[in-house]
């Protein structure tokens, strides 16, 4: 089968096309046909080994997929590497059906993105009606559906920021109530002009650096910070307990691996209510593009330079 296998670790040049045998289930894992692979930010430090879980060589990466199972089931699986091939085998209970209706983009960007915005907005920042909400790089596979999800559940003010006027246009377009630059000099301040003057209750950050240190000086009191990312590779200044105390403020950490650490199906339920919303119109995953193997390489160009918008996929048939 056609793959691309990483055999050192470091940026887009070492995602190399092979040829490398089927892969074979073994016991509590199912085979798939990939028709689409999902292609995430976290696919980047997979690739440099930068990520939280730490990586082996050789690799396929990769974490995500849709396709046919051999009994033409049609499911979506996470899977820790091997995405990035014409088949994959999968966890038998990280695998999921795919409702009818559901496109192969939707159904991508579900599984990740989809499920990392539900679990920030209920889970990590326990978002009640009414409150501001900041969605940092909302124009992202994240922060597209963020922003969506934070208006269908009754936020009072959707604050996106995006590092384009284009992505800024494409964040308004789903819902946000006003974009903001995020290279603004003084980034504290223009947060809480885009909220009439208030601190904001809520913020999702996934960049890093400055924007996660003046994001934190931006809450209200009780406001929560959930940080998901670190896409500008700079580390925040180290948070200090007595200043979280002083202005009563929460700062919580989401990676979606500990979601199946939960007690209950808690995935299937996001799920759930994700495809549901999908289906009634309410929810729609952004097409960001389509690449096919040979082009992987440009594929992660691309997201470390953040040029893309929304959902990525490789079409592992070219």
């Amino acid at each position: 089968m056609r793959a691309i296998q990483i055999t050192e670790f470091g940026g887009p040049e070492v995602l190399v096309p092979v040829e490398l045998p089927d892969p074979v289930p073994g016991d509590g894992q199912t085979l798939v046909e990939v028709d689409r692979a999902g292609i995430n930010y976290a696919d980047t430090h997979q690739a440099e080994n930068s990520y939280l879980a730490k990586q082996e060589l050789p690799m396929v990466p990769g974490g995500e997929v849709v396709g046919r199972t051999p009994d033409g089931r049609r499911v979506v699986a996470l899977l820790g590497t091997g995405g990035y091939a014409e088949k994959a085998v999968a966890p038998t209970t990280t695998t999921w059906d795919v409702p009818d209706g559901i496109d192969d983009v939707t159904a991508l960007g579900m599984i990740v993105q989809g499920v990392s915005a539900w679990l920030l907005l209920r889970r990590s920042t326990h978002l009640e009606p009414g409150e501001s909400v900041v969605v940092h790089a909302a124009a992202g596979g994240v922060g597209t559906l963020a922003v969506q999800l934070a208006k269908a559940w009754g936020a009072g003010r959707v604050i996106a920021t995006a590092s384009s006027p284009e992505k800024r246009a494409l964040a308004l377009d789903l819902g946000a109530d006003i974009a903001v630059d995020p290279k603004e000099p003084d980034l504290k301040a223009a947060l809480i002009e885009a909220n009439h003057g208030r601190r904001v209750d809520v913020v999702l950050e996934m960049t890093g650096g400055s924007v996660t240190d003046q994001s934190l000086t931006a809450l209200a009191p009780f406001g929560r910070l959930a940080f998901y990312g670190m896409a500008s590779r700079e580390l925040p200044k180290p948070v200090q307990p007595a200043n979280l105390m002083s202005h009563s403020t929460t700062v919580a950490g989401m990676w979606l691996a500990h979601v199946f650490q939960l007690p209950g199906d808690v995935m299937g339920t996001a799920l759930d209510e994700l495809f549901g919303l999908a289906a009634d119109g309410r929810l729609k995953v952004v097409s960001g593009g389509e690449y096919g193997l040979s082009e992987v390489r440009r594929a992660h160009e691309d997201l470390r330079s953040r040029r893309t918008t929304g959902k990525l996929v490789l079409d592992p048939s070219r």
